[in-house]
């Protein structure tokens, strides 16, 4: 039995305080000891003190930062999360903003609100509706900055719209490049796909070279009176930049789900609360994504859409017995993992190694089970984190996850 502690309100039917039906061989669980991973949406990690014996994080979502992912790479520890899982939530609401703040619709209702006691209101309405006239959007300019899993969705829907859509993205994937539409204009820089935008929408995530990617310079190159729209994270936008482009009239409208003292004390101003993802659907969609990621990592040392390490498949399990090594990105890792399979006569059937950043990630198969002398040598390796023996599923005996 593997144990999965839930630390959030994922999704309906999978709460912390109920016991969710995982699938076979899983139970959810409070104790945090127990678990073998973590299913969180919001809540911090950074003050939590993993148990040895947990496997994986699997962060219900795109964001990650609510999870200490170098502590945990260095501890063996897989982080996973949701990319593309709520993206069509947060392509329905950018794009619902754009439109009906383009017509001045926020200040025509509101004076509806303010005059809901007037006896005369529809008359009082006709003549107000002057004073909200505003402009279609079709034809416009917009910059989609980030065309990932959001972006790609945000900026295609923009294009059917009828509008002239500039995307800009050097990361892109060969996955959304291809489901980004021939009709979105690819920029090689982002100031190109800021020059003359009327709209410019983010979608990027927090990394060093991502903060305050927009501030000045990219903001004095918008057409005057641009609409800036940030679903992404708040750190990708210079602030003060910002509240000085609103002073000026550089940008009409600011549009934003971060709602930050500094943001708070902005002119010409909307913020939602964090609410771009917020759809039963999308919900649903993280929760059953992650869990399934985390599946096939206890059950079959399969890594796919990590944040700390390298995606590596090797489909099910055939063979007597599968490990797996968790270590640092150094030179001679795989000469000093096979020369210790090698000395204890396992034959190796299948490996990959993959490597990320500063960490790596080798899956062997064998056509023996490994004898616990072996396991403790990979251990004693320099620079590894963590090994894991993978049982295939269906056979009896042998080494399971007690020997993880």
């Amino acid at each position: 039995m593997r144990y999965v502690r839930i630390v959030d309100n994922i999704a309906e039917g999978i709460t912390r305080d109920s016991t969710p039906d995982l699938g076979d061989g899983y139970k959810g669980t409070t104790d945090l000891d127990q678990a073998d991973a973590i299913l969180v949406r919001a809540s911090s990690l950074h003050e939590t003190a993993f148990p040895d014996g947990l496997r994986c994080i699997a962060r219900s979502g795109a964001g990650f930062n609510n999870i200490p992912i170098e502590e945990c790479a260095r501890r063996g520890i897989v982080v996973f999360n949701a990319p593309g899982g709520n993206s069509n939530a947060v392509k329905e609401l950018v794009v619902g903003q754009i439109m009906a703040n383009s017509r001045g619709t926020r200040e025509g209702i509101q004076w509806v609100l303010d005059h809901a006691d007037d006896p005369d209101v529809a008359k009082g309405a006709e003549k107000a509706k002057k004073a909200y006239v505003g402009h279609e959007a079709i034809g416009r300019k917009a910059g989609v900055i980030g065309t990932g899993a959001v972006g790609s969705k945000v900026a295609n829907a923009l294009v059917a719209l009828g509008m002239d859509v500039h995307g800009y993205d050097p990361y892109i994937s060969v996955q959304h490049a291809y489901e980004l539409s021939h009709d979105v204009i690819r920029d090689a820089s982002l100031e190109e796909a800021c020059r003359d935008a009327e709209y410019l929408t983010l979608h990027v995530p927090s990394k060093e070279d991502t903060i305050k990617m927009i501030s000045t310079e990219q903001l004095s190159l918008l057409k005057p009176g641009a609409m800036l729209i940030n679903y992404a994270r708040d750190t990708i936008v210079d602030e003060e930049a910002v509240a000085a482009a609103l002073e000026s009239g550089q940008l009409s409208l600011f549009i934003t789900d971060f709602a930050t003292p500094g943001v708070m004390k902005m002119k010409n101003t909307i913020v939602t609360p964090h609410m771009g993802a917020c759809t039963k659907e999308a919900e649903e969609n993280c929760a059953h994504m992650v869990l399934g990621e985390a599946k096939d990592y206890l059950e079959h040392g399969i890594i796919r859409n990590s944040v700390n390490y390298p995606d590596c498949d090797m489909g099910v399990c055939t063979s007597a017995g599968r490990v797996a090594v968790l270590h640092a990105n150094v030179p001679n890792m795989i000469g000093q993992i096979t020369a210790v399979l090698a000395a204890h006569d396992e034959n190796i059937t299948r490996m990959r190694n993959e490597a990320k950043g500063e960490h790596a990630y080798t899956l062997v198969d064998l056509d023996e089970p490994l004898e616990q002398a072996t396991i403790d040598e990979l251990r004693a390796i320099p620079h590894v984190y963590r090994v894991r023996v993978v049982k295939p599923a269906g056979m009896a005996g042998g080494l399971g996850t007690a020997a993880e």
